[in-house]
């Protein structure tokens, strides 16, 4: 048996790459139309990321919310290999509350984890452009209880002028996590940047089953990384020199 062999006999653990995105209605137009093209354009290179990892192979869970939130990807997470996003429409309120229910529930491993050779901690991006219309707070607080929740890495996208700032803020943990962008070219430039930044950190990240208070502590220093990246990217883009929203 040669050492190749010995390498490919290793399972590799999985790595679930989270999108929440708001399609309520004022993210139609160009809003949701750079959204779609940036998750589209970007999974070849997440692909790439999951093809060149001998420890952790990529999956995507994507959640849509407006009036409520639902699981684009269906009940468990869709291996990158295997997934093919289709474009999302916009209408309806903004129920971000109801998404962190559902986030909550699919952080465990009775669903969403329940990878039978383990999970590196997840990275997941919310992307919004407005105000949560539902109990977000109450939401967030069971939401943040979550060791999966703690261990993951969390960056927001706020869309424009009328992006709730401190609640992405309070999403992701700190404001230095939230990037703001207000024309398409920056949002496609976000949404790629993120997501293969955020893929890259998270399946380097330390192998648990289920994570506990060191080993959230120890992730917290791939989100501080992170954070570092973030503010290079930051003042690379600043919108392109215009407002579009």
């Amino acid at each position: 048996m040669s050492l190749n062999d010995v390498v490919d006999a290793i399972p590799r653990k999985s790595m679930v790459l989270f999108f929440l995105i708001d399609t309520s209605g004022s993210m139609s137009g160009s809003k949701i139309g750079a959204v779609n093209t940036a998750i589209e354009e970007v999974i070849p290179e997440l692909k790439e990321i999951s093809a060149n990892n001998a420890d952790a192979y990529v999956k995507i869970a994507a959640m849509e919310f407006e009036s409520s939130a639902s699981w684009l990807t269906g009940n468990e997470p869709v291996p990158v290999d295997n997934f093919l996003w289709k474009y999302v429409d916009a209408g309806g309120s903004t129920a971000l509350g109801d998404a962190c229910i559902k986030l909550n529930d699919a952080l465990s491993v009775k669903t969403f984890m329940r990878e039978a050779v383990g999970s590196f901690a997840p990275a997941i991006i919310l992307l919004s452009d407005g105000e949560p219309t539902d109990d977000f707070e109450g939401s967030l607080i069971e939401l943040k209880k979550n060791n999966w929740f703690k261990a993951a890495i969390k960056v927001a996208v706020a869309i424009g002028n009328d992006a709730n700032k401190n609640c992405l803020a309070q999403f992701t943990g700190s404001m230095e996590s939230v990037l703001d962008v207000h024309n398409t070219a920056a949002l496609k430039k976000m949404i790629k940047f993120v997501s293969v930044r955020a893929s890259q950190a998270a399946s380097k990240s330390v192998q648990i089953s289920s994570p506990t208070a060191s080993e959230v502590e120890t992730e917290s220093v791939k989100q501080n990384t992170l954070n570092e990246q973030l503010a290079q990217i930051k003042a690379e883009v600043i919108n392109d020199g215009y407002d579009e929203w």
